[in-house]
């Protein structure tokens, strides 16, 4: 979410009234989107991105718990906080409401000052975990995956999308004499521009990692050796490219050595195509730096 955007809430009750005492009572603060029943609710849900659902419990044909039960059960929605909406006060209501996924209930008739505070509560603790997790998952450099996140996303995608599925491995040509020359303010700068130039030309999807120091690692998908060819010959130029400037505004320019390699049925994981891309990249230092280079598994 940008900073200047709203929270988007998902409102879901079968009751017209219900329906615009919310509106009434959060829409100055979040945008509201609504559902009049279970089954339009998950469509919605499925669609669009929610930071936070009011939940009914008692509706016609699926009530709330089923509804929650079910968005607990997607990757795509679980994560999305559920507080419930209901008239229910006893007990077993209340247990199970929780037991289904949801992470708090709130009573009607509603009582502004609380319903707000229950909801900003909610959202506070959703950002707050998010904002947790990206720091877990990151470099904090370059703001890709660090190399923990990446290994997980990568192997995830060659688990999934192993058809036309390539990788590549990126290392900074000689990133030691530039630290040593210009220190490692202009060195991190480097790395920063680096992570940059490669961003640029990778498509959604792409699996973007910092494996370490000056190293980089891209997992993609490509319908053919020609194109993934063009795409690494791409970021290679886009890196030689770059120009920042040291303390004393004395021009510092890079190059990168890549090696990239393709799965093949016998592949077996993701780490036996990431070594074969990395010989390419050893392939590539010995040919000289500053080249792309296909290893083919053998």
């Amino acid at each position: 979410m940008m900073k200047n955007e709203q929270p988007t809430i998902l409102v879901v009750d079968d009751a017209a009234s219900n329906i615009d005492i919310l509106l009434e009572l959060l829409s100055d603060d979040y945008d509201i989107m609504v559902a009049l029943d279970g089954e339009s609710a998950l469509e919605l849900a499925s669609k669009e991105s929610f930071d936070l659902i009011l939940l009914d419990i008692t509706m016609p044909k699926m009530d709330g718990y089923e509804v929650c039960t079910i968005l607990k059960s997607d990757d795509a929605t679980k994560d999305i906080p559920v507080i419930f909406i209901t008239a229910k006060t006893d007990e077993k209501s209340i247990e199970k409401a929780y037991k289904v996924g949801g992470i708090d209930y709130v009573t009607k008739p509603f009582k502004f000052l609380e319903l707000s505070a229950r909801v900003k509560t909610q959202l506070n603790l959703k950002f707050l975990i998010q904002n947790l997790e990206h720091i877990a998952s990151h470099d904090q450099m370059t703001n890709i995956y660090n190399r923990g996140k990446f290994f997980e996303v990568a192997k995830k995608k060659f688990q999934n999308s192993f058809e036309d599925l390539y990788a590549a491995m990126i290392d900074i040509d000689k990133f030691k004499n530039i630290n040593d020359k210009y220190g490692h303010c202009v060195g991190d700068k480097v790395i920063k521009s680096v992570a940059q130039a490669i961003s640029k030309h990778l498509d959604e999807g792409s699996v973007f990692g910092r494996l370490g120091g000056e190293e980089f690692a891209i997992v993609f998908n490509t319908d053919s050796l020609d194109k993934a060819a063009q795409k690494m010959d791409a970021i290679r130029e886009e890196v030689s490219n770059i120009e920042i400037f040291s303390d004393d505004n004395e021009s510092v320019k890079c190059t990168i050595s890549l090696g990239y390699s393709k799965a093949k049925d016998d592949t077996k994981s993701i780490d036996a195509l990431l070594r074969d891309a990395d010989r390419g990249l050893y392939d590539a230092k010995d040919a000289g730096r500053n080249k792309s280079i296909f290893r083919d598994s053998r």
